[in-house]
């Protein structure tokens, strides 16, 4: 991921301690830069309206992840309204304690953000806030959740998603709304026939399948004991998906894997998703989940924006209480990165189709988050939680795993039923649950959360 955007905007008061300001906006700008973070800044301090104006208009193009108002001085509100207004994401007030001297006030910062909280509520604008001193690690890493949340929140505002048929009849988990998608997260949905799929599919020339195999061979060492004619079918579905989602500029495929690919093309599609989700052949992994589950895609992109990695989108198919564990697993669609390195790693047979590709192997451990953009309740939401991939043979064939989660196994089973979730979640490696909980606050997203104790800050 690129360097998250910040445009970092300094108020003062000239009538109050400007050295001891200017002294702390250094501070803070050394420790946002130190972070990593890319500062958009104005070239002085906004010390007046007509300024502030003219700033909030040349940043508003800028088009930041987040803008942070750094209140070093006390000023009222209106510099604060003006930029809220006028830059579209998330905001975020700073404001800085100062000695209890006995002596004069200095920066009365507090109270600058406190004048502009009200304001901004009143006028039903969002924003969070910290108090505290520029080398704040909490402050800091507040600041990056959010901006995380901001680049999420713009990016899917352009993002394409591509559904090739429609879900299985019976699988009202997969549904697609896409007036509800459009509207909330400004996702674009494109409609792809199987038959377009299975033409190209059926037209790939052979040194493209020879391409594909070359590649595929350096990472599976076991394809040349796999039936051939369908291991080529799974590699002619690849590229036909690769060049459908290049022309249209997909940033996601949600594919009705079944039956058509087994019946038609005779061969399994999930090799191909798992390739495409890796990133084979693309400038970036294009997350695919099976049975045409738009809104398991749709999670999967958040995760992978968020992670800057490959995302799964997985069946719960067992739930041990009496180890506190869960076993994931799908027919073989999971990217190879996500591979534990220790244990086999092959090309292998449908579990029940019996041809190939698949990809079977077991889910490296490491910690996972996992999320699913459901609506269960007719109206979307946010599930989400966290846990551990646990090192331990997979529990099925094809790509499996075992998790250990933050709350107990039994706790999840019993928010799975009784909350009718869907039977898709979807995960990626590392902790971005105060990320995503920023990105649903953001965009009015209500929360179903599997998460054991909350430790982020929301936003107002």
């Amino acid at each position: 991921m690129n360097s998250l955007r910040i445009a970092f905007i300094p108020i003062i008061r000239r009538t109050f301690d400007v050295p001891f300001a200017e002294q702390m906006i250094s501070e803070a700008r050394v420790s946002l830069i130190k972070a990593g973070f890319q500062l958009l800044e104005p070239d002085r301090p906004i010390d007046e309206l007509s300024f502030a104006k003219e700033t909030a208009l040349h940043f508003s193009k800028l088009d930041p992840d987040l803008t942070v108002i750094f209140q070093a001085t006390f000023a009222d509100s209106t510099i604060v309204v003006e930029f809220a207004e006028s830059i579209h994401g998330p905001l975020f007030l700073w404001a800085i304690p100062e000695p209890w001297s006995g002596n004069r006030l200095r920066l009365n910062s507090l109270c600058g953000i406190n004048l502009a909280g009200h304001a901004l509520t009143l006028r039903n604008l969002h924003y969070d806030f910290a108090f505290g001193m520029p080398q704040e690690i909490e402050i800091i890493e507040k600041i990056r959740n959010l901006a995380l949340a901001g680049n999420l929140k713009r990016r899917l505002m352009t993002a394409q998603l591509g559904v090739v048929g429609e879900h299985p009849v019976g699988m009202d988990t997969c549904h697609l709304d896409e007036a509800k998608l459009a509207e909330l997260f400004g996702v674009h949905i494109q409609k792809i026939s199987l038959d377009d799929v299975f033409a190209r599919a059926r037209s790939t020339s052979k040194s493209k399948l020879s391409q594909t195999r070359t590649v595929l061979d350096s990472r599976l060492d076991n394809l040349s004991t796999l039936d051939q004619v369908p291991l080529n079918g799974t590699l002619s579905v690849y590229n036909a998906l690769k060049d459908i989602a290049i022309e249209q500029k997909l940033d996601g495929l949600a594919v009705r894997c079944w039956p058509e690919f087994f019946t038609e093309m005779g061969c399994a599609a999930c090799g191909a998703m798992s390739m495409l989700s890796d990133g084979f052949g693309l400038d970036t992994p294009l997350p695919c989940s099976c049975e045409a589950d738009i809104n398991g895609t749709l999670t999967q992109l958040m995760l992978q924006i968020l992670s800057d990695a490959p995302a799964f989108g997985t069946d719960i198919v067992g739930v041990d209480q009496a180890k506190d564990q869960i076993a994931l697993w799908h027919c073989g669609l999971a990217p190879l990165t996500m591979a534990d390195s220790n244990l086999p790693i092959q090309g292998g047979l449908h579990s029940n189709r019996g041809v190939p590709l698949v990809m079977d192997f077991a889910l490296k451990p490491g910690e996972i988050t996992f999320a699913r953009i459901s609506q269960a309740t007719g109206n979307l939401r946010l599930v989400l939680g966290k846990g551990e991939m646990l090192a331990v043979p997979k529990p099925f064939s094809g790509t499996s795993g075992t998790m250990k989660l933050e709350i107990s196994a039994k706790r999840f089973l019993n928010l799975l039923m009784f909350e009718g979730l869907e039977h898709h979640i979807s995960l990626t490696y590392g902790n971005y649950i105060s990320s995503l909980t920023a990105f649903a606050n953001l965009a009015k997203l209500p929360i179903l959360s599997m998460v054991e104790e909350v430790t982020f800050q929301e936003i107002k």
